[in-house]
């Protein structure tokens, strides 16, 4: 008989709605600090905004994603609207999509998230080709690779607060 894996075993705490903040304020840092337009380097707010749609669909959904993509406008100084428009479509579809991806183990569920991301940044890439921006080539998708691959160890390290103890305490019935 086949053992269950060990995340399917955990028993998670709710999420506290601070920690949820505090991710998102930490990506829309990383995002925001002046390393370069380096290709590489992932989107670090659609990601987490893509974790938190299909964790916490009902407290993270288009609302924080519009918040999240004028805030990304401003801070690039890019076409306004471009990435509010992007991220919104993401936390829709992953809301949508999020109780077929946790169905999922890490590996599928980070396929499911590929097309999610690649479709935000079309829709940021064909926002810029409407306003006759230069196509970037096709380095420009490099980035969701990455996020896609980023997957597993982000949803580790965002779900590590919510773990209960492993040890048993009697006093307690769960």
């Amino acid at each position: 008989m086949n053992q269950p894996s060990f995340s399917s075993r955990r028993i998670l705490r709710p999420v506290r709605p601070w920690f949820i903040g505090l991710s998102l304020l930490v990506a829309l840092v990383l995002n925001l600090m002046p390393l370069g337009r380096a290709f590489w380097l992932p989107d670090w707010v659609a990601l987490a905004l893509c974790f938190w749609c299909v964790r916490e669909p009902l407290r993270v959904g288009m609302g924080s994603a519009f918040v999240m993509g004028v805030v990304m406008d401003v801070g690039y100084g890019s076409l306004m609207g471009q990435h509010a428009l992007a991220y919104v479509l993401l936390a829709y579809a992953a809301t949508t999509f999020s109780r077929r991806i946790l169905w999922f183990g890490p590996l599928r569920q980070s396929l499911h998230v590929l097309p999610m991301l690649v479709g935000a940044q079309c829709v940021m890439l064909l926002v810029r080709l409407a306003g006759d921006a230069e196509f970037p080539g096709l380095e420009y998708f490099a980035g969701a690779l990455i996020a896609t691959l980023l997957w597993h160890p982000i949803s580790f390290v965002l779900l590590l607060p919510q773990y209960r103890p492993e040890n048993k305490d009697e006093n307690r019935p769960i």
